[in-house]
């Protein structure tokens, strides 16, 4: 069984079955909440931001491929990791900031779904948005994450939209190359804000809980898989998949997330338009001024999307949750098998569609939940890499040299972003 385990990432196997829970975790990140932001800062700030993209991506492969990495070695979700070796006192106060962010990603995210709709087909855009929720709600609920997980991967390409989008429209790449090589920043506490909140958005803290989650969730369901920790002949194929599975996931993740804000910025900041609001206020400002070939992939590309990415913010709400207060937690298992599991998934799937009916401002909570978590995810990263340190948890597999390189080197411009919008904020 242990050699049929380490076939997993052998040379041979085709790349498309290597992709797994990176694929579906870096397409999850552009979820219509994301597109918002990325849509916001590129109308804003032009092409001022999208050096951001370019410096997170080897920050976001290496933090990401921890968090698989301690997933796979240890066996175990992440904060359930955290519960073992940290005071509870830390591990509540990530998991409540965790769930925080994360409801309100989810309300964004649902209400994005049916304004998109709505925007192509008319309707009434909160009729959809609960339809959507359900529809995702009872997936998770009653579907096994073994036969879920293929399907979450096949919606993936659903980004392949936003690639589209920029065929579509006339992009002046010198200047873009420009403002690449140097980029046009601004010394301002809307400028800092706008990067916290696109860092928090492509470096998130669900994003670690879900990653992790998923490879246990897959060692558990594929025959023969075990943690490295207890079966140390699986870890060079083991360890060899997800590096190639998170480094594909991320750099497709942030090639997207670049030709959002390239969108934004070629279309809605050239001509004026920068107050935009949400992915949908985006996607209608684009008919008039890209035409309806642009506007309906763009829309279009947030409802697939945002199926995709819905499931993942609520499970990893739940992972998280469950791991904090140490239940039994897996897709895998029927609703009464692990009942507070799915009672945080039904809690938060309903607070995030609950949200959207009450007064809140949803795309300034959106805006705000970016930030909290590019606040939050600081703790969180330091904690996983003192974790991938130690040898009692994850023994002979700790990190090696250029993950912790990369993964300090994040967590830093984690911590640097946020000071400096705290410095500025005061000014």
């Amino acid at each position: 069984m242990a050699e049929r385990a380490t076939q997993e990432g052998k040379s041979r196997t085709p790349l498309w079955r290597k992709l797994s829970a990176g694929l579906i975790t870096g397409a999850a990140d552009d979820d219509p909440s994301g597109i918002s932001t990325y849509s916001q800062v590129g109308a804003a700030f032009g092409y001022g931001m999208l050096w951001c993209i370019l410096l997170t991506t080897p920050l976001m492969i290496a933090i990401q491929a921890i968090s698989a990495g301690i997933g796979r070695v240890t066996g175990c979700g992440l904060l359930g990791g955290i519960r073992t070796y940290y005071p509870r006192a830390l591990v509540y106060g990530l998991v409540t900031a965790i769930v925080v962010a994360n409801v309100i990603n989810l309300a964004a995210d649902i209400g994005a779904m049916g304004a998109a709709l709505t925007l192509l087909i008319g309707g009434p855009a909160l009729v959809y948005a609960a339809i959507f929720a359900l529809i995702s709600l009872l997936l998770q609920m009653f579907i096994p994450f073994s036969r879920y997980s293929p399907a979450l991967k096949f919606l993936t390409l659903s980004l392949f939209a936003y690639v589209a989008t920029v065929l579509v429209i006339h992009v002046p790449w010198i200047p873009v190359l420009k403002s690449i090589v140097k980029p046009p920043v601004e010394w301002n506490a809307k400028y800092a804000v706008g990067v916290v909140a696109l860092l928090g958005t492509t470096i998130s803290p669900y994003l670690f809980c879900w990653q992790a989650s998923q490879e246990v969730e897959e060692m558990r369901s594929g025959g023969g898989r075990k943690p490295l920790k207890r079966s140390p002949l699986q870890a060079p194929a083991a360890l060899r998949r997800i590096g190639i599975d998170t480094s594909v996931g991320m750099i497709f993740s942030n090639t997207v997330a670049f030709f959002i804000i390239l969108t934004a910025a070629v279309v809605l900041h050239a001509h004026g338009k920068t107050d935009i609001r949400s992915s949908a206020d985006a996607a209608e400002a684009l008919r008039p001024l890209a035409g309806g070939l642009a506007f309906g992939l763009f829309a279009a590309g947030i409802i697939g999307t945002g199926l995709l990415a819905v499931p993942v913010l609520a499970g990893a709400t739940a992972y998280a949750a469950a791991g904090a207060f140490d239940q039994r937690a897996s897709l895998e298992y029927k609703p009464l098998k692990a009942k507070f599991f799915y009672g945080v998934l039904i809690l938060a799937s309903v607070a995030g569609m609950a949200l959207n009916l009450t007064p809140l401002d949803p795309i300034k909570a959106l805006y705000w939940s970016a930030v909290i978590n590019g606040v939050v995810a600081i703790p969180l990263m330091i904690v996983m890499m003192l974790m991938g340190s130690r040898a009692e948890v994850m023994g002979e597999f700790m990190l090696p040299w250029y993950l912790k390189l990369f993964g300090w080197l994040a967590t830093a411009a984690m911590a640097a972003a946020a000071i400096v919008m705290f410095v500025t904020w005061r000014q």
